[in-house]
């Protein structure tokens, strides 16, 4: 798939910590259409690609919006968007990217955003309110001026919008048990904001049939107990192979490396950025082949069906070889 080019065409300060990025085609034209919850994953200046909602109508094919939060404690990505990028600078990206669907046969959406989590969030409920579909937005902040594209919400939902500012203590924001304890006749939850958010959500959802909790990261969701647990069971791991189906190589993946390792390593020019298996950029077709899955990305339904793999994470089960759509 094609890179994209993309002229920055405007910025604007959405909150202290929050900047927009408004973004064209820089050879002129339309761009590729997205649907509401896609990503694009921008090749930042310190080498590394990292995953931005849109959050814009996806009626409009002229421009792509997003925002960034600005991270001091992250990789670098974030502080590198807020403070190197200037306007009508050219940005490489991927084509948007869809792990975050809606289910518009659902007879109600539910939309939960946390901070930045609002952006795929404002896509959804540009693309319901086009389809005139029944909706409510649950949207938490610190404060109203943390709350970025707070008018362009009060827009966009009307009515349907409820706010929450906790004041940095989620204690005193939204309460999840009483407001997602009991599902609504046919709705489906659509979850986007930090990972505490995510965590307590599902915990707070899990009287919810499989399928019907939808939730986007933008980092890991898992707690310390969960990550000491695949820390320990990777110490495990065996070698196993990985066929590609239409080169013909099979290549071994040792116990110490990962299938993107070995296929960076041999020229293959797999798309990846977190390789924590939380973002969904390195999601291949498997084509046979029992995985090991665990990545945080795809759902129970499609880790039962077998038929796509996060090769920065996952693994083949013992004794099985994997044939990948490479």
């Amino acid at each position: 798939m094609p890179e994209l080019k993309l002229k920055v065409t405007a910025m604007k300060e959405l909150t202290p910590s929050i900047k927009m990025f408004e973004l064209r085609n820089a050879e002129g034209g339309d761009l590729p259409p997205f649907q509401a919850g896609a990503h694009i994953d921008i090749r930042t200046g310190i080498g590394v690609l990292r995953s931005y909602s849109l959050a814009n109508n996806p009626k409009e094919r002229d421009r792509y919006v997003t925002a960034v939060l600005r991270e001091p404690e992250g990789a670098g990505g974030s502080k590198w968007m807020h403070d190197e990028v200037k306007v009508d600078d050219v940005l490489t990206s991927t084509q948007p990217i869809q792990n975050f669907p809606l289910e518009e046969r659902a007879p109600m959406s539910i939309l939960l955003a946390g901070g930045i989590g609002i952006t795929p969030i404002l896509a959804m409920g540009y693309r319901l309110r086009t389809q005139h579909l029944r909706c409510h937005l649950h949207y938490c902040t610190k404060a109203p001026e943390d709350t970025a594209f707070m008018d362009e919400v009060k827009a966009v939902f009307g009515e349907d919008v409820t706010f929450y500012h906790d004041g940095g203590d989620p204690s005193k924001g939204i309460d999840l048990k009483a407001t997602f304890g009991t599902r609504p006749d046919g709705a489906h939850l659509y979850v986007c904001g930090p990972a505490g958010l995510i965590r307590a959500t599902q915990e707070a959802t899990a009287s919810w049939p499989q399928g019907t909790v939808h939730i986007e990261l933008f980092t890991s969701a898992r707690t310390e107990e969960e990550t000491a647990a695949m820390a320990a069971k990777a110490a495990s791991d065996e070698a196993f192979e990985v066929e590609l189906a239409r080169s013909g190589e099979t290549l071994t993946v040792p116990p110490d490396k990962s299938i993107l390792d070995v296929l960076l390593d041999s020229g293959y020019g797999v798309p990846y950025a977190c390789e924590e298996g939380w973002c969904g950029a390195c999601v291949i077709d498997l084509i046979s082949g029992k995985a090991d899955h665990r990545d945080e990305v795809l759902s129970d339904a499609e880790k039962e069906s077998n038929t796509k793999i996060q090769v920065c994470v996952s693994r083949a089960k013992p004794g099985e070889k994997l044939v990948l759509d490479l």
